[in-house]
């Protein structure tokens, strides 16, 4: 792979955004009424689609919504993500790019999930991430398969192999008990070499 665009999505739906959902479709006075205690009491769950990069000449950055990181497509790092759905009610979800005519820039990537808060796994969140690239190379991942505790999920490796970039499928689950900070576990798993600090949105 030498050239072109990878195209990665991450599409869910929050207790908080379907509950929204049927308050506005909810007919007469006490049906709005219930849908709008039923959207009150369902929490919040804000899921995050990033990407941890490793050049070729040995700077290593992410490109997440934490910390503002959301990269670019035209100048270093050459992946960008396009926003923050934050309530899972974004019809179009979470979009990453990575620009392969700059693929000599790239040793590794790794693209990965995580949930930033709200929900102790990925089930019943209805989450699915797809790739798909100018080469054509797609696969799904139906992030509700997941196992109990599951926080956090890698879902691509893409790795220099004989001078050339080469996608690999992961879907490898962390949770809770792999360690505190799952930016750090997942670099750690994968000899990425970054450090990490706390940060908020």
């Amino acid at each position: 792979m030498t050239s072109g665009l990878i195209k990665v999505n991450l599409n869910w739906t929050s207790p908080q955004a379907a509950a929204q959902r049927a308050a506005g479709e909810a007919r007469g006075l006490f049906g709005r009424i219930r849908a709008s205690m039923r959207s009150a009491a369902a929490r919040k769950v804000d899921l995050d689609l990033g990407c941890m990069i490793r050049c070729t000449d040995g700077p290593k950055t992410v490109v997440q919504a934490l910390g503002n990181a959301f990269g670019a497509v035209d100048r270093f790092p050459y992946v960008a993500l396009d926003a923050d759905d934050r309530t899972g009610s974004r019809e179009t979800g979470e979009n990453l790019v990575i620009n392969l005519d700059h693929q000599a820039e790239f040793q590794k990537l790794l693209l990965f999930i995580y949930i930033y808060e709200g929900s102790g796994d990925f089930r019943g969140l209805d989450a699915v991430v797809t790739l798909t690239s100018d080469r054509g190379d797609r696969f799904r991942v139906v992030l509700d398969e997941c196992p109990p505790q599951a926080h956090a999920c890698t879902i691509a490796l893409i790795k220099r192999q004989k001078g050339e970039l080469v996608i690999g499928r992961e879907v490898r689950w962390f949770t809770p008990a792999d360690g505190p900070g799952i930016q750090d576990v997942i670099s750690r798993a994968y000899r990425l070499g970054m450090k990490w600090t706390p940060g908020r949105k």
